[in-house]
C-alpha cells in the first residue's frame, strides 16, 4: 500500500543545497535572503530549514482526506485506483469507508456492514428452517387426518364393483397418508435439520473474532493518527518559536539570540523527525489494517457464497421431494381409477340380484 504522503527534510550543514524553485540574494546591508520564484515568498532563513518541512507536510495533507483516522485521496486527485477484483462486485472493493445512519448521527464501519450481512444470513437461514418445520406440521396433520378418514365406516355397505372401488378409494387415503408421513420425515432430515444446523453456535463466535481483530487494528490506527496530529502540532509550535526568535534577531543582534535560534532550529528539526517517524508508524499500521481488511472481507464473501449454495441445494431437495410425493400420490389413486373404470351397473345388478333375490316365479292370472 503506497504511503499517503511523503515528508522531506534537509541537513543543517553549511553549503546546503537550495530546494527547487528557490534562489538566494544578498541585501545592501550584506545579509543573505531567499526568494521562492513561484510564490515570490521571501525569507531570511535558508529554505531547507524545517519550515519547508511544515509547508510540504501541509501541502501533502491538502491532497488527502482523513475519515475516522483512515486516509483517503481526495476525489479526482492522484492516480486512479483500480479495483482489486474488477467486474466481481467483491466485498474487498466496496466497504472501505464508514456508513452513516439515515439521521447522520452515527456511522458504522464498512466491516461491520459485512458482519451484519453474515448475521442476517444466519437469521434468514433459521427462519427458513422454521418455515419448513411449519410445512412438516401441516403434512403430519394431513397424514393423520387422512389415515383417520380411511377408517371411516361411511358407505361401508356399498356392494358390487362400485363397492370394491369405494373400498379401494378409502384404502388409498391410508396409502396417501403414508406417503405424506414419509414426505414430512424426509423434509425434517433432508431440509429442516440441515438448514437449522448449518454453521452452528460457533459461527457467531468466529464472527466476533473477525470483528475484534479488525476493531483492534482500527484502534491502533486511531492511536497512530493521534500521534501524527500531536507531532504536527508540536512541529508547528517549534516553527512558531523559531519565527519569533528570528524576528528578534532581525531587530537586535546578540550572541544570546543567535544561540537561541540554533537551539530553536535543532528543536524544530527534531520535531520534524518525530513527525516523520509518527507518519511512518501510521502508514505501517494502516497498511496492516488494509491487508487484513482485504483478507477478511474475502473470507466473509466466501462464507456468504457457501451459505447461499447450501440453502439452494436443500431447497432444491424440497422441490424434489415434493415432486416425488405427487408421483406417489398419483400411484395410490391409480388402482382407484382402474376400479372406477371397471364399474358396471349391469354387473352390480347381477351380483346383487343373485345374492338378494326372493324368487324368480312371477304372479299369474287367477282362474275361476
Amino acid at each position: 500500500m503506497t504511503p499517503p504522503f511523503t515528508l522531506f527534510t534537509f541537513t543543517e550543514t553549511d553549503g546546503r543545497p537550495l530546494p527547487p524553485g528557490w534562489k538566494s540574494y544578498t541585501s545592501p546591508e550584506g545579509l543573505r535572503y531567499y526568494v521562492n520564484c513561484s510564490s515570490k515568498e521571501t525569507t531570511w532563513r535558508h529554505p531547507s530549514s524545517s519550515s519547508i518541512l511544515v509547508i510540504i507536510t501541509l501541502c501533502s495533507f491538502s491532497f488527502l482526506l482523513q475519515i475516522n483516522c483512515v486516509t483517503f485521496p481526495l476525489p479526482g486527485e492522484g492516480p486512479e485506483q483500480q479495483l482489486l477484483k474488477p467486474d466481481e462486485w467483491s466485498y474487498c472493493d466496496y466497504f472501505w469507508t464508514d456508513k452513516k445512519d439515515p439521521q447522520g448521527t452515527t456511522s458504522l464501519p464498512g466491516f461491520e456492514v459485512l458482519l451484519q450481512k453474515q448475521l442476517k444470513g444466519k437469521q434468514m437461514q433459521k427462519e427458513m428452517s422454521e418455515f419448513i418445520h411449519e410445512r412438516i406440521k401441516i403434512e403430519e396433520e394431513y397424514a393423520k387426518n387422512l389415515s383417520k378418514l380411511s377408517l371411516s365406516p361411511l358407505a361401508a355397505q356399498e356392494e358390487g364393483t362400485l363397492g370394491e372401488a369405494w373400498t379401494q378409494l378409502k384404502k388409498s387415503l391410508h396409502d396417501e397418508a403414508e406417503v405424506h408421513l414419509k414426505f414430512s420425515n424426509k423434509l425434517h432430515s433432508e431440509v429442516e435439520k440441515p438448514l437449522l444446523t448449518f454453521r452452528g453456535d460457533n459461527f457467531k463466535k468466529d464472527l466476533k473474532k473477525y470483528d475484534h481483530h479488525i476493531a483492534d487494528l482500527r484502534k491502533q490506527l486511531a492511536s497512530r493518527y493521534a500521534s501524527v496530529e500531536k507531532a504536527r502540532k508540536a512541529l508547528a509550535d517549534r516553527q512558531k518559536d523559531l519565527e519569533v526568535k528570528t524576528q528578534q534577531l532581525e531587530i537586535k543582534l546578540s550572541n544570546k539570540t543567535e544561540e537561541d535560534i540554533k537551539k530553536a532550529r535543532r528543536k524544530s528539526t527534531q520535531a520534524g523527525d518525530d513527525l516523520m517517524r509518527c507518519v511512518d508508524l501510521y502508514n505501517q499500521t494502516q497498511s496492516k489494517w488494509f491487508e487484513e481488511m482485504v483478507t477478511t472481507s474475502m473470507e466473509l464473501e466466501k462464507l456468504e457464497v457457501e451459505r447461499i449454495e447450501w440453502i439452494q441445494q436443500h431447497l432444491r431437495q424440497y422441490t424434489t421431494l415434493r415432486h416425488e410425493t405427487d408421483m406417489f400420490n398419483q400411484s395410490t389413486v391409480e388402482p382407484v381409477d382402474q376400479l372406477l373404470q371397471n364399474v358396471d351397473p349391469a354387473k352390480d345388478r347381477e351380483l346383487w340380484v343373485k345374492e338378494n333375490n326372493t324368487g324368480e316365479v312371477r304372479p299369474v292370472d287367477m282362474d275361476i
